[in-house]
């Protein structure tokens, strides 16, 4: 099967496309205070859920439409646990082979009740008897306290690093999901991150986030998170052209935690791209160093990379209507019922750079060199000659992925193959030469008499 699914992405390749994917949003109604979102329970607007009939047919669609990937999200998806976990299951016997999905966190409160691990086994044993790939949970900062704050639920963190172990031996191991924020920067009594109005700050800002990053990926695996993932910051404030961008998604805020300017943006991506490169051996981070060198690029300089693939091979449903839009942050271009997409045609002529949602712009880069490959080889060249740095991360990312399994959340990490991707540190120097120089000019020495 394995190979049949193979030469089928070959295929796809070979006419200009990428496998599929969608996002569903099956409800918009959430109860936690994030905000870094325009869902969360302080807002007032009607809330509305997908119904499960109109779930089956985008899900049918899908799988006709050979989608390879589906992630079920919200609002907070696990409130509507009973059509989740019919959904889990609808699309795995659909044929479509990654299933993911994810929580804000707060079934894994209260963990200091005596039924607590009773709940968690019933949770765990529920979600694992689907064919569920990925869940992920959602973490704002290596600090418990300003998560708990920022979320809203008190306590939550001793409850996921209680749970996580239960997980695991259900054989379903959950990914620590970062959406960064300027809190992020902050722990204990050390500020969140301001705005940055002089460049003479500019390093000590970079410092800082480096810092922030290092102490959530350490925090990540020390909680027992074998995976973790980013999400990069998408904000319509400031620097966004309202005529331009308007989410659908409503994953999206103005509040200062997460709306940066393009100057920011551009010390954050190169701060992350280091942090994720030092930490790859500590747990299976997703976030691939070809889309953040870009990215930064992106922001230093006005540099492109591969172009977004929302509205060509990736769609976003809204909760509301059940419509399909090239992503969810495209709000304006309404595709109507996914089931009457012309897939491939909903492109709006343009290539899209409006947004860094990475669920999109991350899939978009790791293909981009294989489907030129096909088509455009001499514009592949071009490229290879013009950042041959790129290409570096590229082939370092697909090794990288291969020895995360791909990040099958079914499957434990293996630490071997991680630890061949820990960074590696310049030879100590002593004297003359480094360590190992001198060392060897010894045994020569030892030899010789």
């Amino acid at each position: 099967m394995k190979q049949l699914r193979y030469w089928h992405y070959l295929f796809q390749f070979h006419r200009n496309r990428v496998p599929g994917q969608l996002v569903i949003q099956m409800t918009d109604r959430c109860n936690a205070l994030c905000p870094q979102c325009g869902m969360n329970t302080r807002q007032s607007f009607k809330r509305h859920h997908l119904g499960l009939d109109r779930l089956k047919t985008i899900i049918t669609n899908a799988a006709a439409r050979r989608v390879e990937a589906v992630s079920f999200t919200g609002g907070e998806p696990l409130l509507l646990m009973d059509d989740l976990v019919a959904m889990l299951d609808y699309a795995g016997a659909a044929g479509i082979p990654y299933i993911r999905t994810g929580t804000n966190g707060f079934v894994f409160r209260h963990a200091e009740r005596h039924d607590f691990d009773d709940r968690m086994h019933r949770l765990a044993a529920r979600l694992a008897a689907t064919p569920l790939r990925n869940f992920w949970i959602s973490i704002d900062s290596a600090d418990p306290a300003t998560h708990e704050s920022m979320r809203g639920f008190k306590g939550v963190i001793d409850g996921i690093a209680r749970a996580l172990p239960i997980f695991h031996a259900h054989g379903l191991y959950p990914s620590a999901n970062l959406g960064l924020n300027r809190n992020l920067a902050g722990v204990g009594s050390i500020p969140a991150l301001p705005r940055l109005h002089s460049r003479s700050q500019a390093a000590d800002y970079a410092a800082a986030w480096r810092r922030g990053l290092d102490r959530f990926f350490r925090f990540a695996a020390d909680l027992g998170f074998t995976i973790a993932n980013v999400c990069y910051p998408m904000s319509l404030g400031e620097d966004v052209d309202p005529d331009d961008l308007q989410a659908v998604y409503s994953a999206t805020s103005v509040d200062t935690v997460v709306s940066f300017a393009a100057h920011e943006k551009k010390l954050l991506f190169a701060a992350l791209e280091k942090a994720v490169r030092a930490n790859r051996s500590r747990l299976r981070i997703f976030a691939p160093l070809c889309s953040l060198h870009v990215l930064r690029q992106q922001f230093e300089y006005g540099a492109r990379g591969y172009a977004c693939r929302g509205g060509i091979d990736f769609f976003f449903v809204d909760a509301v209507k059940g419509h399909a839009f090239p992503c969810g942050y495209r709000g304006g271009d309404d595709l109507g019922p996914f089931g009457v997409v012309d897939q491939g045609a909903a492109a709006d002529g343009r290539d899209c750079y409006r947004c860094e949602w990475e669920c999109f712009r991350d899939p978009s880069e790791l293909t981009g060199p294989v489907r030129e490959l096909f088509h455009r080889p001499m514009d592949l060249v071009r490229r290879l000659r013009r950042d041959p740095g790129f290409f570096r991360c590229w082939w370092e990312d697909w090794r990288y992925y291969r020895a995360c399994n791909f990040f099958d959340g079914r499957r434990p990490a293996d630490s071997d193959k991680l630890r061949a991707f820990a960074p590696q540190r310049p030879p100590e120097k002593v004297g003359r030469g480094t360590v190992t120089q001198r060392l060897r000019r010894v045994r020569t020495v030892l030899r010789n008499i």
